[in-house]
């Protein structure tokens, strides 16, 4: 597996343009399935998650393109509702598939997907909203096939406003006869996109962003080109890496709207930003105050996916910070690492207590999951010494070449790839 080494120490400084949303790009992706012709998106990251989604299309049939920051599909050729197991216990993101398929094909066969080890995410709330609209869900181990005549609209009321299962529903409702109303529904930024992508292509969707989707169903869609919108994760990366290194870096190309939470704990903390339509400010020289208490939440509120990157500046501040994670239960894994590093964090059930300490130290460090991985990058950019971070590839999955991105910003940062005689090379 490749492995970063990074040089701590030095500020981050400079400008930096932030790459399209990963968890947008997916279901715009998988909803393209809706719609028979060739569909262009553009600002798609190259990124792993991407690879496996587009290597899943291209087994069902599609011509699948990705060059530079544009996929170009052709559809018309899709001929299989039937996901490949192999490539959905890659990828947890494959479920987006299941909506669009059987709105097209009245069929789908999918298996429990894959993804990263944060902690139980059922698929539940996909296969009842599914039901809801007429499907009928047969379960054998971990194989399941969905199946429909026809779907019909209906009230869906989600017991937890989950991403997936929002956006699960809203695919399959496009092409549903009648209406469908998605109450409790998630309000995320990416569910925003997906409305309006499915809205260029035809599509009867209102109230994305709101915790009431309602979804008038139309007989077809026709292919069109979108733009995703900024990662807003990526983003608040970034700002967060420029405040524990104590830099000045500027963000081109962002959502300063979608991050309002994590600008208002940034802000308690003492770290300079300024807001000037897509672009946002970060900056400073002093050492960051704590925060009495941070609880991730459903969107608008503290995202669970920047938590682990937030915990690192607090474990660099003044105080004692209290953080508590409600979304996945396996998601304080990165602390043993921070710890490896000099950090002073005690978890108890779903809280973390964070003593600040005045400095970290590098470590060989393991990334455990996509967003622990990129706060292990940013403990080893503030770190005083050398911090080689393991298992990569989580990384790769949202963060596109990350230390291409961080090195613009003057990090030293270098990937180290295996050869055959298990030495590496950079």
């Amino acid at each position: 597996m490749d492995k970063l080494v990074i040089e701590g120490g030095k500020p981050l400084s400079g400008t930096i343009v932030i790459q399209g949303a990963k968890n947008a790009a997916l279901p715009i992706l998988a909803a393209s399935m809706l719609v028979e012709g060739k569909v262009t998106i553009d600002h798609v990251p190259k990124l792993l998650d991407i690879d496996v989604m587009l290597n899943i299309l291209r087994e069902l049939g599609c011509r699948a393109e990705h060059e530079d920051e544009t996929v170009t599909l052709d559809t018309s050729s899709l001929h299989s509702s039937h996901i490949p197991e192999a490539l959905m216990r890659q990828m947890r993101s494959s479920i987006f598939l299941m909506g669009p398929l059987l709105a097209r094909f009245g069929e789908v066969t999918i298996y429990q997907p894959g993804g990263c080890a944060i902690g139980e995410r059922k698929i539940d709330l996909h296969l009842s909203g599914l039901r809801a609209l007429g499907a009928q869900v047969d379960e054998e181990d971990s194989r399941i096939v969905c199946y429909a005549k026809r779907l019909i609209g209906a009230e869906i009321h989600l017991d937890f406003p989950s991403v997936g299962a929002t956006e699960n529903i809203m695919m399959a409702a496009v092409l549903a006869e009648g209406l469908t109303t998605i109450s409790n529904a998630a309000r995320e930024p990416e569910i925003q996109d997906l409305q309006h992508f499915l809205n260029s292509m035809g599509a009867k969707i209102f109230g994305a962003g709101t915790d009431t989707i309602t979804i008038e169903g139309v007989e077809k869609l026709t292919p069109c080109r979108y733009q995703v919108i900024p990662d807003r994760i990526v983003t608040g990366t970034v700002m967060v890496a420029a405040a524990a290194t104590r830099g000045q870096v500027t963000l081109l190309n962002t959502c300063p709207s979608h991050l309002t939470s994590l600008i208002h704990v940034l802000r308690r903390t003492g770290v300079q930003i300024t807001v000037d339509d897509d672009i946002i400010k970060v900056g400073t020289a002093a050492r960051p105050k704590a925060v009495d208490r941070i609880v991730t939440s459903p969107y608008p509120a503290f995202p669970t996916d920047l938590q682990s990157q937030i915990m690192v500046l607090l474990a660099l501040a003044d105080g004692v910070s209290v953080m508590k994670e409600t979304i996945f239960e396996g998601r304080f894994k990165h602390v043993d690492e921070l710890s490896r590093m000099g950090a002073d964090i005690r978890v108890d059930l779903n809280s973390a207590f964070i003593r600040g300490v005045s400095r970290l130290y590098g470590a060989t460090v393991e990334a455990t999951d996509l967003r622990a991985g990129a706060a292990l990058v940013i403990a080893g950019l503030a770190a005083q010494g050398k911090t080689v971070v393991e298992q990569v590839h989580h990384i790769d999955r949202g963060y596109d070449r990350i230390e291409t991105m961080l090195g613009r910003l003057g990090a030293r940062i270098t990937r180290y790839s295996p050869v055959p005689n298990n030495q590496i090379v950079p």
